[in-house]
């Protein structure tokens, strides 16, 4: 039995990410066990994996905020004194930042990242006994794979990824027909403009569908409302994780801007249309069968900024108005036909 660490303590999108590399080494390595370091938060992601046996949560956002503060010192010392108390025979740094690479120098076993042309941040592969290189002109889920793929040495997969979740775990016994609306996003350059989420929801309940909305914060509550008050749709009541998972997995398609819960639709396989103004789909977008990605061809797009450099007044970008509502339910349209004729749905 082989037993490694995975160090990737966060965002969502990112821990989604190295999900499909713990399945490629599985398959190589049938005996293999993963440990995990990750943000509290988001804690519950690599329990739904398999081949995953302990999730070590850190809290490094929440301590910060009181990193003086008696309790915070008492939870950092138990965490490092968890993290101590298993020999690994591998650790994967897989973010590839200071932060991640200071937690992989106080882990016991081997420690491996990527080398200083490879990482985000190029001093963290100062604290790794083995490096590697990845060329970073690629999608953000081949480069893991590729990372670990170097580790454990195989040859990494070409195939669509596979995230080793089985979301039929988190289904509930719900026959109801509905899309979500994955309209939350924390840059302001990334929102999709709200009447287009409106007249998209009075075509998808015209085509029998209902629409549920989740939110995160009361800005994004508030837009769910106003959205909400132009179609059928139902605002839903502020969800956990797990919660939200459950709703995705039921869905029979999403359509979302650039999210972490949109790489969550693609690792459960979900039918979803992911929606790009400033960022690039090419680097970060979520794969995965039945996934599409509508970009913008504006002139500057992608611009990678969180502030329009060409419209700071307006609330939505100039990108974002180049990507309307025609094309969008022309390509949801396809895609709800193409999922329904695999499911015991009819219209």
């Amino acid at each position: 039995m082989m037993r490694v660490l995975v160090i990737k303590t966060s965002s969502m999108g990112d821990i989604i990410h190295t999900l499909p590399a713990l399945t490629d080494a599985a398959r190589v390595h049938p005996d293999i066990i993963f440990d995990w370091v990750v943000e509290e938060n988001f804690a519950e992601i690599p329990r739904w994996h398999s081949h995953v046996d302990r999730v070590i949560p850190v809290a490094i956002r929440r301590w910060r905020k009181n990193i003086f503060s008696r309790k915070t010192f008492a939870e950092v010392r138990d965490f490092f004194k968890t993290l101590r108390l298993q020999q690994y025979d591998l650790v994967i740094d897989a973010q590839g930042l200071m932060k991640s690479a200071l937690l992989t120098r106080f882990s016991k076993g081997l420690r491996c990242g990527l080398d200083n042309k490879s990482a985000r941040e190029p001093r963290a592969s100062w604290f790794y006994q083995k490096q590697f290189f990845v060329d970073k002109n690629q999608h953000a889920i081949t480069r893991v794979r590729q990372l670990f793929a170097k580790i454990l040495q195989y040859p990494c997969p070409g195939q669509v990824p596979e995230y080793g979740i089985d979301k039929q775990k988190l289904m509930t016994a719900n026959h109801e027909r509905y899309l979500v609306f994955l309209h939350g996003t924390t840059w302001a350059t990334k929102h999709w403009p709200e009447e287009n989420w409106m007249a998209l929801g009075k075509k998808i309940n015209a085509a029998g569908f209902n629409i549920k909305l989740p939110w995160g914060n009361t800005e994004e509550r508030q837009r769910a409302q106003r959205i909400a008050g132009q179609c059928k749709a139902d605002v839903l009541p502020r969800l956990g994780l797990v919660e939200i998972a459950k709703v995705l997995a039921g869905a029979a398609a999403i359509v979302a801007v650039d999210t972490g819960l949109g790489h969550l639709a693609a690792a459960f396989n979900i039918p979803t249309i992911s929606l790009y103004g400033p960022t690039n789909p090419v680097l970060t977008g979520a794969l995965g069968e039945s996934q599409i990605h509508l970009a913008s061809d504006y002139h500057c797009a992608p611009c990678l900024k969180k502030e329009c450099a060409i419209d700071k007044i307006s609330v939505t970008p100039p990108c974002f108005n180049a990507l309307g509502i025609g094309v969008v339910w022309e390509e949801l349209n396809s895609l709800l036909e193409r999922a329904q004729k695999n499911t015991c749905y009819t219209t």
